[in-house]
């Protein structure tokens, strides 16, 4: 099985699920540091989708500007705009496998997907 995580190394939570899927056996695991490859709109609205989330369910608070920016209170398309413009805004870590998308918080969410 394939894994995707989409990765930030600083955050605890992201790097628990990660070494789930490093220890799960036959997962092979991509893994993309976010903030150094953002992505694009269209992919943020499909693996948001895919997680039967909403933009404003994805939207990360936590140590950033987007409640001073009004982002909670914002509409999808500027939310994903936002997120797109800065990857920063979007929560952690989202992980996709052929099972489904998840935004794996907590880390012990991936196993839906395993």
């Amino acid at each position: 099985m394939r894994a995707t995580i989409w990765h930030n190394p600083k955050c605890g939570t992201s790097r628990k699920t990660l070494a789930i899927l490093e220890q799960a056996p036959g997962v092979e695991t991509t893994v993309v540091e976010y903030l150094r490859t953002p992505f694009t709109r269209a992919k943020l609205e499909q693996i948001i989708g895919d997680a039967g989330l909403t933009p404003k369910d994805a939207l990360r608070l936590r140590g950033t500007d987007a409640e001073e920016r009004g982002l909670p209170d914002a509409g999808d398309d500027a939310i994903l705009d936002a997120m797109a413009t800065d990857p920063a805004y979007v929560n952690r870590p989202f992980v996709e496998t052929e099972k489904g998308v998840r935004l794996c918080r907590p880390q012990e969410t991936v196993r839906e997907i395993l």
